[in-house]
């Protein structure tokens, strides 16, 4: 909960996608602790500062905190999802990012180059400025309203990941290809399961 990751441009939305879905519910996955960035000078960081600036806008009781997860818990919360936002500013690419999308989630996510690297809009999720909450409510609300319309950017979305990212047949093959050409007179590393 940070503003690297956009948690203010999501808190800010929040009360915007709960009044256009009032059967709608929050689930926010995450530690009050800062990763990246600077820490928030506010009792309570950034959730609580947040917390504040929406304050009675939001219903409180559609929104759910749930902290660090365990991973199966984080991948049960996915599955059930309509809609998964990530949010980042032009920064180092999540790995939830890249498992969210191999979960056929739908997928909401802020607009900037590490992002359109695995995202096209349209086709594999949905693409918002980063610094629209407006804009970004409004696109979620849509999702939510009519997921039928989106439902194929989570086949499509998990076809990209397991094309490009999957460990066994594309990342693991492409470490061990860049370690051999850097130590060409050494024995080379195989492959073996």
């Amino acid at each position: 909960m940070e503003p690297t990751r956009g948690f203010h441009v999501f808190m800010r939305a929040l009360p915007h996608i709960l009044e256009a879905r009032p059967k709608a519910r929050a689930l926010i996955i995450g530690g009050n602790a800062v990763s990246y960035g600077k820490e928030s000078k506010e009792t309570g960081g950034y959730r609580a500062m947040m917390e504040r600036e929406v304050g009675d806008r939001v219903d409180w009781d559609r929104v759910h905190f749930l902290g660090r997860v365990p991973y199966a818990d984080y991948q049960s919360v996915i599955r059930v999802s309509r809609c998964h936002v990530y949010l980042t500013v032009p920064f180092v690419l999540s790995w939830s990012l890249l498992e969210c999308m191999s979960m056929q989630a739908t997928i909401v996510a802020s607009d900037v180059a590490p992002v359109r690297e695995v995202i096209n809009h349209g086709e594999t999720g949905l693409l918002v400025d980063f610094f629209d909450p407006e804009g970004l409510a409004r696109q979620v609300a849509e999702v939510l309203a009519r997921p039928g319309d989106f439902a194929h950017l989570g086949p499509a979305a998990r076809a990209r990941a397991v094309a490009h990212y999957d460990f066994d047949t594309r990342c693991l093959p492409e470490h061990v290809k860049r370690i051999n050409s850097l130590a060409p007179r050494a024995k080379p590393i195989a492959l073996s399961r």
